[in-house]
């Protein structure tokens, strides 16, 4: 769990991951300005790291990614702990994995129709169809999004893709996207309902605009690199 001043949603997203089948749990807190390290602490997540200064959105994941392969992981979920999504499809989504029918799946909102229901606002709706399009379009793919923060992921594609050599800010989720389609691995889908409300995390107006160039841009080198006009780190194996 990448966690961003995460204290009052910890909790609750915490509560509801399946112990049963889930061996381990790492809470990453990126300097939060508030007590999501005491929290998590209290819960008893024994994984617990604290980044001395802010690393980002995409900082925050290349902490977590590189502790759990350091933990031996076979699979690796990502759920936000801001309680915008729920844990209660883990099983689903590491069952495709586990069972070596897709190495990676992710949580969407739009399959189904879940993501305006959950209360997201139009205009970012709007800008997920849009930019979906332009990606899938771009990259020859037909995922329903790309902007979901709910992905699981097997050990071996983790070890194959070079995500350190991505953004630090949030386009990182889209530069891993990218990795695993130019790396030949295919992606399955679940439908995810989603929550918004006060307290889960979401960018402003202003870092939605930076994020949608810069997911236009990776998928623009994706297409570059395929087509041997170009080429770029982040699609060079570790």
């Amino acid at each position: 769990m990448p966690a961003y001043n995460a204290e009052k949603t910890l909790e609750s997203t915490y509560l509801e991951i399946p112990m049963d089948i889930v061996d381990d749990v790492i809470v990453v807190d990126d300097c939060s300005l508030d007590r999501t390290v005491e929290k998590a602490h209290e819960l008893g997540i024994k994984h617990v790291i604290r980044h001395e200064r802010n690393t980002g959105y995409g900082g925050n994941q290349k902490t977590c990614y590189q502790y759990a392969l350091r933990l031996g992981a076979d699979i690796v979920v990502m759920v936000h702990p801001d309680y915008q999504y729920t844990p209660k499809l883990i099983p689903s989504m590491v069952y495709l994995i586990a069972n070596d029918l897709y190495p990676v799946a992710l949580g969407s909102r739009i399959l189904g129709k879940g993501a305006l229901r959950g209360g997201m606002p139009y205009y970012k709706y709007v800008f997920n169809r849009f930019l979906t399009l332009s990606q899938n379009l771009l990259m020859g793919q037909k995922l329903s999004e790309y902007h979901t923060g709910y992905r699981a992921f097997s050990k071996e594609v983790l070890h194959h893709i070079n995500f350190a050599a991505n953004s630090d800010d949030f386009v990182f989720d889209n530069q891993m996207l990218a990795q695993i389609f130019f790396a030949g691995y295919e992606i399955a889908e679940v439908t995810c309902p989603t929550k918004y409300f006060t307290d889960a995390s979401s960018i402003n107006f202003r870092r939605s605009v930076k994020y949608g160039m810069g997911v236009l841009t990776t998928s623009l080198k994706y297409r570059l690199q395929k087509m041997h006009l170009a080429r770029y780190a982040i699609f060079e194996k570790r």
